[in-house]
This record gives structure tokens, C-alpha cells and sequence, in this order.
């Protein structure tokens, strides 16, 4: 990749205006969605791995470079690289094929969404999940396709562990912490420098001169428990009685 690469540009400059009340109706309701087939098939295939110990998820691997070297930092723990493109996981399954990747990592193909889904249901947990440079879907009107605002939050939290986002939209970032503290979560949000930069992304946005932002918390079942509780608190009006989140 050639660091050439633009920024984010969106009309919206600060958090969004309705991010409180969209986490909140989340944190209150059930997700009814249903899992798809693919996505049971192929949870199916790891659910027995992962549910011996915690382990750590690369949400949104790409090609599998951030899970190999995740794995080769934590050699005791399996990592589990997931993404819903074969073309971009080509690359990394080679590897594994061939076998010069490391062997506790695993890549899957497979829609974020039914994994945390299906393995919130399977009570598996996390060591450690890490959301690196989601698609930061910059339209103010696409603002529940961001994690934080996606009704599959709690069953992210449910998985518990280490969470830590990187980005390089500084809105992005600040929702996303505001969305965890809104659910009872301690967040450390700060700019960074990637001197060793774990994703090809990564590296492009730094060499392009891009402000970098990185969000760490720690989640546990207790997490989600609390967060529907606090969803409970919510008055009639849509008026959260704990000022958690400014608007935007």
C-alpha cells in the first residue's frame, strides 16, 4: 500500500446526536436477529477449539496479518483471525496451508455478527478482542453499521475480555467510548503512535501522516448484565438519567 491514503471525510464533526438513545434501546432489547446458515456452519467448526480457554479475536482481519503476529506475541492463547471476505483471507489461508503461519492461529471466514452472536449464546469468552479500522461508515445516517451503535453490542460485551478499537477517525473513537461508558465500562481513550503497526491499514494511515486513535477497556459477563440494567433506567421520554454521553 502506498501511503497516499485520505483521510475520513464526513459531514459529521462530532459524536452523533442519537448515539445515546440508539446504544440504550440496544442495551434494553433482545437482538432477534437469526444467525445465517453460512455463518452457524462455520462457527461449528471452531466452537470446540475456542471453548477450551479464553482466546483472542481479530474482528475483522483482512488477510490475516494482525492474527499472525497477534499470535506470535501471545504463543499460549489461540487467535482466531475472522472476516466475511474470501478474497481478502486468501492470502492468510495460504499460509496456514502451507504452514508457515503460527500454529495457534486460525482464520474464518464468517459474518462478524452471527460469530458474536453464536458465541455469546456458547458463553465462550474472550482474552482479548480487537476491532482494527472497521469500515467507519462516515454518513451520520449509517451510524448503527458502527459497532457501537449496532444492536450486536451486548453480545460483543457478553464475550468480555480486553477490547480495544483502533482507528484513524477521531469521531469514530470518541462514540465508541462513549457507547462502553454508557454500558458501566472503563475506557482509556488516546491518540498513538504505531511504530510497530499490526495491519497493512495501519501502516498505510501512518506513513500517511494520519492521527491515529486507540480505545482500550475491559469487559466480563458482568458487563452486559449491568448494561441492561442501566437500560432499565431510561425514562419514558428517551432521557437517560445519567448524563454518560454528550451530543453531537
Amino acid at each position: 500500500m502506498l501511503a497516499n491514503s485520505a483521510p475520513v471525510h464526513s459531514a459529521q464533526q462530532a459524536m452523533h446526536q442519537g448515539l445515546r438513545e440508539v446504544v440504550l434501546r440496544h442495551l434494553g432489547a433482545d437482538y432477534r436477529r437469526t444467525p445465517g446458515e453460512s455463518g452457524r456452519r462455520a462457527f461449528a467448526a471452531v466452537v470446540e477449539r475456542l471453548a477450551r480457554a479464553p482466546f483472542v479475536l481479530d474482528a475483522g482481519c483482512g488477510n490475516g496479518v494482525s492474527t499472525f503476529e497477534l499470535a506470535r506475541r501471545t504463543p499460549a492463547l489461540t487467535v482466531i483471525g475472522i472476516d466475511k471476505s474470501a478474497t481478502r483471507l486468501a492470502a492468510g489461508l495460504r499460509q496456514v496451508e502451507c504452514g508457515t503461519a503460527p500454529t495457534n492461529a486460525l482464520l474464518l471466514r464468517c459474518d462478524l455478527v452471527d460469530f458474536w452472536q453464536l458465541a455469546a449464546q456458547a458463553r465462550l469468552c474472550c482474552a482479548a478482542q480487537l476491532i482494527l479500522y472497521p469500515n467507519p461508515w462516515p454518513k451520520a445516517r449509517h451510524v448503527m453499521r458502527r459497532w457501537h451503535a449496532h444492536p450486536v453490542l451486548p453480545a460483543i460485551l457478553a464475550l468480555g475480555g480486553t477490547i480495544e478499537l483502533r482507528t484513524n477517525w477521531h469521531v469514530y473513537a470518541e462514540e465508541f467510548a462513549a457507547a462502553l461508558r454508557l454500558c458501566g465500562v472503563d475506557v482509556e481513550l488516546a491518540g498513538f503512535f504505531a511504530d510497530a503497526p499490526l495491519t497493512p491499514f495501519e501502516r498505510k494511515y501512518a506513513a500517511s501522516g494520519h492521527a491515529l486513535w486507540r480505545c482500550c477497556a475491559v469487559a466480563d459477563r458482568s458487563s452486559a448484565r449491568a448494561a441492561a440494567l442501566r437500560a432499565q433506567r431510561h425514562d419514558a421520554r428517551g432521557v437517560a438519567r445519567y448524563p454518560l454521553l454528550r451530543g453531537g
